[in-house]
């Protein structure tokens, strides 16, 4: 959803054309990105249960079963705010300025947008500003799925923020930013000529 739908709601809205607004490529992103992390929130949860439970003795199904009894259905969206706050900016940013950048790069070195040379040059700049504007929402994103199934820690997005400035000032948001430039970077980069080589495929114009 949020990298395949990019291009058919960039259309949808006008936003296709090489001279269309910047802010509706990012509208696009955003709104790609959105829709996907409520449809997958209850999968990353799930996830983070498992990577940092403790007990080694607990299945999967055990701790579904502990989180919806302490919290019911809610507990599958906990962290969601931030889950959506994160997926929208971090999609904006990657399509945005994928879509964006391919257009400089296309325009100053003659490649095609097509090119895979000007698709890995746009992805890796995407990547980049990517960690940018993501970090600090993967930080809290982690800290309020990581919370036990028995408590809460944080009363929501802008508690878990307030604390964690608090704690460590404003630049502890971007703790880890090469690490995470390092994960991002190449994934952004196998992820969008991935689409990219889909779109062509299916007989879709690409990005």
């Amino acid at each position: 959803v949020k990298l395949g739908a990019y291009a058919p709601v960039r259309n949808a809205i006008g936003a296709g054309g090489a001279d269309a607004p910047i802010y509706l490529k990012f509208f696009a992103g955003a709104l790609t990105g959105g829709v996907g992390s409520i449809i997958g929130n209850p999968f990353d949860v799930l996830k983070t249960l498992a990577q940092t439970n403790t007990d080694k003795g607990a299945s999967l199904g055990s701790l579904v079963t502990n989180l919806h009894k302490d919290q019911g259905i809610a507990g599958f969206y906990r962290g969601v705010e931030v889950n959506i706050i994160r997926a929208c900016i971090l999609n904006a940013t990657k399509m945005g300025v994928y879509d964006v950048t391919k257009g400089y790069v296309s325009d100053t070195t003659g490649w095609s947008r097509k090119d895979v040379r000007c698709s890995f040059a746009s992805a890796f700049v995407a990547g980049f500003f990517m960690t940018v504007t993501v970090a600090p929402a993967d930080m809290l994103r982690t800290k309020l799925m990581n919370q036990p199934t028995d408590a809460k820690l944080y009363d929501g997005f802008v508690d878990c923020a307030k604390k964690t400035v608090q704690e460590g000032g404003v630049l502890s948001l971007w703790r880890g930013f090469v690490p995470i430039w390092a994960r991002f970077a190449p994934q952004a980069t196998l992820q969008l000529l991935t689409i990219e080589v889909i779109y062509n495929q299916l007989g879709f114009k690409g990005i």
